[in-house]
């Protein structure tokens, strides 16, 4: 099957070379959706430039010999030199029919496999996540699930905060309390309120933050007792961590734990290569790099501190030592960092050294996925009534007591068990969290709303989800009947042996719509943008809506209209729950 502006592109581009030789072959077809016709090529108007031709004139001479028959009603020039295409309905409904019988629903895998590796979550160990943390985690995790889908070799890459300065200032407090005291148990419990009770100390009492700073160069001279107080540590955040991703339904595992600390042996021969290549120099007891470009105040130039006066590694040595590794040892093509946008100055420097010093090599991609900040009412960070970050679990418990409170009003107890209904309920509420982050651009900051999230009205989770459990409605319906013996999902895939007629304009719309999710998903692996595959399913379930309201389904006549329907509906759920499931949103049966 084939996605309609991939085909156009392609015999544009065809005209192109045919009309004006193949130095023009670079020419981008610039293929559009057009509120006159269903697409538009408006490549006549910059090639008309480089010709030195009025662009209409181009323009027609290109729809003279554009191949598009198969596919189009005669192309038509207008305004200055787009060109437009209504594509045929048997075309629409071929190319559908088709993709309903396909796994992949028209998304072909990609010619030239990468190995990329996605860098997301990145958590502090003994801290709780907040909601801070949601957005690098479900974006990061759906950037992961696309490429993956595209068939490109996905590394998952969970860059958690498990060295330095802290764990010299917990081990001590842990020391102090005794590790089988009730203060050790908050680690379990509160690992937040021993993180605060252990930075309390260690800002006031200069006997203990000396002790602490003892203990972390003992940590990392690698002291088996300091270690094993230090992995108990982690053994605890990981089991916290099993807790949250499974939640969220994350795809994260402990195989993708590679903290700062897996990067320790390789900082001090980082640091040496910098200072052989002549790039990092000493600045005020500190040795730092100067990438060409960067400069702070008057003027002067940016230094990246690369190992401080005190003769410790940073956040930036390990950067570098992990650009290294993932170059020299994961064979990485790209490599997406789905991190704050508060950290882009820190990453571009980053990998400015590192090109400098040769570590990324030329068609290799290391870009900065940038996330912005979660806002409260006020339109500042999102904080508790007491001015603290929200901590992530009690967010996620929110939004399903809030998804079980709507339920509960809609009387849903009636038509569910106590079980289904609280699986329901968390289906809802986490996925109403989780696409109210994803359908927001990711570099943006959005107004955390929980009315507008768990509503299911408009480009929310719940809507979403509430048009497949519709759909699959429709094959019960269809199935009880035709009788004892028959399921919604025999009905279901007996649609799907079905083609797909045009009969109606919803159709049409709905047809056309659904051949651009294999575009979709391209244009997502491309961008690292998972809003664009949200807007295409809220479109999709509109398109939904108008036919299934204008168009009967079960009660269509003749017999071929409603199997053409039915089938319909089929390539729609599927595009809907591939897509959701891209996105790492849950998609109950019922609602």
């Amino acid at each position: 099957m084939a996605d309609p502006q991939q085909v156009l592109a392609q015999r544009v581009h065809d005209a192109i070379v045919a009309s004006f030789g193949p130095e023009y072959s670079d020419a981008d077809p610039l293929i559009r959706p057009s509120s006159f016709a269903d697409f538009q090529a408006n490549v006549a108007l910059p090639l008309g430039k480089r010709l030195g031709r009025a662009p209409r004139e181009v323009a027609a001479e290109l729809a003279g010999r554009l191949d598009v028959a198969d596919m189009c009603a005669a192309p038509e020039v207008s305004g200055p030199g787009f060109i437009n295409f209504t594509l045929r309905d048997e075309w629409i409904a071929a190319e559908a029919s088709r993709m309903l019988g396909d796994s992949r629903l028209g998304l072909a895998p990609v010619a030239r496999p990468q190995t990329v590796v996605v860098e997301y979550s990145s958590p502090n160990v003994a801290k709780e996540m907040h909601v801070g943390h949601l957005r690098t985690t479900i974006v990061g995790d759906a950037i992961a699930r696309v490429l993956e889908f595209a068939g490109h070799r996905v590394i998952r890459d969970n860059h958690v905060g498990d060295w330095g300065t802290p764990f010299g200032m917990l081990i001590e407090h842990l020391l102090d309390v005794g590790e089988d005291s009730a203060e050790a148990a908050l680690l379990t419990t509160d690992p937040n309120a021993f993180y605060q009770a252990a930075r309390r100390k260690f800002e006031n009492d200069p006997e203990f933050t000396e002790r602490a700073r003892s203990r972390l160069v003992r940590l990392q001279a690698g002291d088996p007792d300091t270690l094993a107080i230090w992995q108990r540590l982690v053994d605890i955040s990981r089991e916290y961590l099993h807790q949250v991703y499974a939640r969220l339904r994350v795809s994260l595992t402990d195989a993708d734990i590679r903290g700062e600390s897996f990067y320790n042996d390789m900082l001090a021969d980082t640091v040496e290569k910098l200072e052989e290549k002549g790039i990092a120099t000493v600045s005020e007891g500190a040795l730092c790099a100067f990438p060409a470009g960067f400069t702070g105040r008057e003027g002067r130039p940016l230094p990246l501190i690369i190992r401080k006066s005190d003769g410790g590694y940073n956040y930036a040595t390990t950067d570098l030592a992990a650009v290294r590794y993932r170059v020299d040892k994961l064979s990485a093509d790209r490599s997406i960092y789905v991190v704050g946008s508060e950290q882009a100055l820190h990453f571009q420097m980053v990998f400015a050294v590192a090109r400098q010093a040769g570590w990324i090599p030329d068609g290799v991609s290391f870009e900065h996925a940038q996330i912005g900040m979660v806002l409260g009412q006020d339109g500042n960070r999102l904080r508790t009534r007491e001015g603290e970050t929200p901590k992530l679990s009690g967010l996620l418990q929110e939004g399903v007591d809030r998804a079980r409170g709507i339920l509960d009003e809609l009387d849903a107890a009636a038509r569910f068990d106590a079980a289904e209904l609280d699986a329901v309920a968390e289906a809802v509420g986490i996925g109403a969290v989780k696409y109210a982050d994803l359908s927001t651009a990711r570099e943006s900051a959005y107004l955390f709303d929980w009315d507008r999230m768990i509503s299911f009205r408009g480009n929310t989770g719940p809507y979403l989800q509430y048009a497949t459990a519709r759909i699959r409605s429709i094959f019960r319906r269809a199935a009880e009947a035709e009788g004892a013996g028959v399921t919604g999902a025999g009905a279901e895939a007996a649609a799907r042996g079905s083609g797909v007629a045009i009969s109606a304009g919803p159709e049409r719309a709905l047809a056309l719509r659904l051949l651009g999710f294999g575009a979709t998903v391209t244009q997502l692996g491309e961008t690292a943008e998972p809003h664009r595959l949200c807007a295409y399913l809220f479109d999709v379930a509109s398109l939904f809506t108008t036919f299934y309201e204008e168009c009967p389904v079960l009660k269509a006549e003749p017999e071929s209209l409603r199997a053409s329907r039915l089938a319909l509906c089929a390539l729609t759920l599927d595009v809907l729950t591939k897509g959701l499931d891209l996105l790492g949103v849950p998609v109950p049966e019922r609602m």
